[in-house]
């Protein structure tokens, strides 16, 4: 039986604790790659008494994506101005920086019936900033306001994909300001065209080894990380699971290599963009014209990139996460010499956001170019750089 000491000592609301630890932990190293057991020692219980609130970790994946939805559309509720709005999912924005991931990535572990419900408060919240947007600018269409709301929604979520420091104030003026400058542009509104055609099997062109990274790509983008076996890239690439390994020490060294490949990708377009540059003012247009060209270009590759970080190895992960900073250094020394007024942290910031945009959206339409997005993204970029 437990003491009077013992009971006063547990929180009435540890099932809402569990639930935002495992969400942070989630956020920061993947579903896959946390146990119950690293949630426990978090809350500074034992693993078995997790069981006292969750049947298992799936079921508090499904709390913490509820939780997150809750949260946004109960602190929205009856808001009908559009710059009150905006300023809540600033401060929500700011507030829930280390659960945002939740929106970004980690919900694609639900299965079928929570997936739906998530996308159904999704879809809900989108409704609730489309209305106002809608009263204020009566030149929209509702699939223009759904775009640009969607784009704004990204523009709060990027600060859960980096780290960068900067105070919680500036944050939430900045993240208001850029959503504001994207509800007030041209509406990306992407054309509906036919679904594009599954891939059919052609001639394997190459080293065995870059037909294996190729192959283990498209099969990460499109099944995710954890759902894909060596036997299925050795298949795929035409040898058996043995001779994967011949190639690569294991699954892991796949996705590794992917990261790295994706990495030069970008630092090549970057560096043909500021080398051909004529001032600072064209290196902008250049450099946001050619990474939204690599997006679609390399969706797959791309994909993979942003969204399997936490199941990297964690050498590669820590060397992959400083040749990003460098990328992120490029975007923001060329924002700090034409934007000398804003201080470096809040470039930092903005650039992020401007990525996640085209990283949302893109992965919105599915990486189409038939849409038009891509030339919508470029001026969306600009939109957000210079807000």
């Amino acid at each position: 039986m437990q003491t009077a000491a013992e009971v006063r000592k547990r929180p009435k609301d540890r099932k809402a604790q569990l639930a935002l630890a495992a969400a942070e932990l989630f956020c920061e190293r993947g579903y896959h790659g946390v146990s119950i057991d690293e949630i426990a020692t978090v809350v500074g219980i034992s693993g078995p008494a997790i069981y006292r609130h969750f049947p298992n970790k799936y079921a508090m994946l499904v709390h913490a994506t509820r939780q997150l939805a809750g949260t946004v559309l109960t602190a929205t509720d009856g808001i009908t101005e559009l710059d009150e709005l905006l300023g809540v999912l600033a401060r929500l924005g700011v507030e829930g920086r280390r659960v945002a991931g939740l929106y970004q990535w980690e919900w694609r572990y639900l299965t079928g019936e929570h997936r739906d419900e998530f996308r159904a408060g999704l879809t809900e919240f989108v409704r609730r900033l489309a209305g106002p947007l809608l009263t204020a600018r009566p030149d929209l269409t509702e699939p223009g306001a759904d775009a640009l709301v969607r784009a704004a929604l990204s523009v709060f979520g990027s600060l859960g994909t980096h780290r960068a420091a900067i105070a919680k104030g500036r944050a939430e003026a900045a993240l208001h300001r850029v959503a504001t400058a994207v509800l007030h542009d041209e509406p990306p509104t992407p054309a509906p065209v036919a679904p594009l055609p599954d891939e059919t099997p052609g001639t394997r062109v190459g080293a065995r080894r870059e037909i294996l990274l190729a192959e283990a790509v498209k099969l990460f983008h499109r099944y995710g990380y954890h759902a894909v076996g060596v036997e299925e890239i050795g298949r795929a690439a035409g040898i058996n699971a043995s001779s994967v390994y011949r190639y690569f020490p294991g699954k892991a060294d796949i996705l590794a290599a992917a990261f790295y490949r994706a990495s030069e990708r970008v630092a090549e377009t970057t560096a043909v963009a500021l080398s051909g540059a004529a001032d600072d003012e064209d290196a902008l247009r250049r450099m946001t014209e050619s990474y939204v060209e690599l997006t679609f270009e390399r969706s797959a590759l791309v994909s993979v990139y942003l969204a399997e970080n936490n199941n990297l190895p964690d050498a590669d992960r820590h060397e992959l996460r400083k040749l990003q900073r460098l990328h992120v250094e490029e975007w923001v020394g060329l924002l700090g010499r034409l934007r000398p007024e804003v201080p470096a942290a809040e470039a930092r910031v903005l650039v992020h956001a401007a990525l996640n945009v085209v990283a949302d959206l893109s992965r919105w339409v599915h990486f189409d170019r038939r849409t038009g997005m891509d030339g919508h993204l470029v001026r969306l970029m600009r939109t957000v750089l210079t807000a």
